[in-house]
């Protein structure tokens, strides 16, 4: 066989091997919910005892950890045939759980009707709309029975339009059973089973309930330590078994803390509340990016507020292996937390926490 033959046939082969490898691609957006990492915490925990792990939802690719109920809620009513293509999709969101379903609903091609808190950053609502859901806006201040309250809204919703059904995540045992199924198996063999304590903001529940009961199976004596809102009723109720209105009035953290009990909580999983307020949140979410360099948004501020409180009383050793869980990502809060302008109007500047230097120069 001649040279030039020899070199012809080996460039046939190389050519066949090369077409015949797989393109390593993702067929669309929603395979990427779910894995997200588990980085340590170092700076701003420097000071407390024990070791500190943040679960980073907004690596999901709706950047929160709503992505996975959205898709395991839509895939099991499709399972169920109670969802059909071109149907409509409607759910009560203050504004993350929305983002993921819109998500969800472009890929498998439905329709999508929000009903959203006026509590929701402007940011968050541009971002629905952006998706092309319909959004309704509906005044947080009014009791969860009020015709204008966004669940209200969102059933009347249902109830006008055909073709429709109804999430309601506050209500939906399916919310508990996707962090079951993917949550709290990931945290359990990203710690090897080390895990000792988890912290997790409360609103629906359904994060901390389902990540609670895969890590009780596995051992019981794991700490799960919830995070409320001052102004919600969750705490008193774990505590008493009382829903006190008493308890109920504005505050602005969004996705934490609820002026009703949903059963998407399992409140005999959860060990501990810790309330934390809205303005030590908010400073806590922006020294969380300014030490770590994860720009999360405010439930996650008010989640590692409430670590800091947990250490204040003693809850942690220098053998603590604690896992909080930061929601979602920090994009979704310009206007509001990492706003100076918005700060400031709420009176979370003063003598303890200044105003902060823009650090921007203008070249004339």
């Amino acid at each position: 066989m001649s040279f030039a033959a020899t070199i012809l046939i080996d460039w046939c082969n190389s050519k066949c091997l090369f077409m015949k490898e797989e393109i390593k691609a993702y067929n669309n957006v929603l395979e990427l919910i779910g894995n997200t990492p588990l980085i340590k915490l170092n700076k701003i925990t420097k000071n407390l005892e024990g070791n500190f792990y943040a679960k980073v939802e907004a690596f999901n690719p709706g950047h929160s950890s709503k992505d996975r109920i959205a898709l395991h809620i839509i895939e099991q009513a499709e399972k169920k045939g109670i969802l059909s293509p071109g149907d409509t999709i409607i759910e009560t969101t203050s504004g993350n759980t929305g983002f993921s379903i819109a998500m969800v609903s472009i890929i498998k091609g439905y329709d999508c009707i929000l009903a959203v808190s006026s509590k929701s950053s402007k940011d968050k609502i541009d971002m629905l709309r952006s998706l092309g859901a319909k959004v309704y806006v509906c005044p947080s201040n009014v009791s969860a029975d009020d015709e204008r309250s966004y669940y209200s809204v969102a059933k009347r919703l249902h109830e006008e339009t055909k073709g429709s059904i109804y999430i309601n995540q506050y209500f939906n045992q399916l919310n508990i059973d996707a962090h079951y199924l993917t949550t709290g198996p990931e945290i359990w063999e990203q710690t090897s089973g080390k895990i000792t304590h988890l912290v997790a903001c409360s609103g629906t529940g359904g994060t901390i309930s389902g990540t609670a009961k895969f890590l009780k199976e596995k051992n019981p004596n794991i700490r799960i330590l919830g995070v409320d809102a001052f102004g919600s009723v969750l705490k008193k109720y774990h505590e008493t078994k009382e829903f006190d209105t008493n308890e109920i009035y504005p505050y602005r953290i969004e996705g934490l803390g609820k002026n009703l009990i949903p059963t998407a909580t399992d409140f005999e999983s959860i060990d501990k509340f810790m309330k934390v307020t809205d303005e030590e949140s908010a400073h806590t979410a922006r020294e969380i990016t300014k030490t770590e360099g994860l720009f999360v948004g405010y439930t996650s501020g008010a989640a590692l507020q409430a670590v800091k409180q947990f250490a204040e009383e003693g809850e942690f050793t220098s053998e603590s292996n604690v896992v909080v869980i930061f929601p979602d990502h920090g994009s979704r809060y310009m206007s509001k937390v990492f706003s100076d302008d918005w700060m400031n109007e709420q009176g979370f500047f003063d003598s303890a926490n200044t105003k902060e230097d823009l650090k921007i120069e203008f070249i004339k």
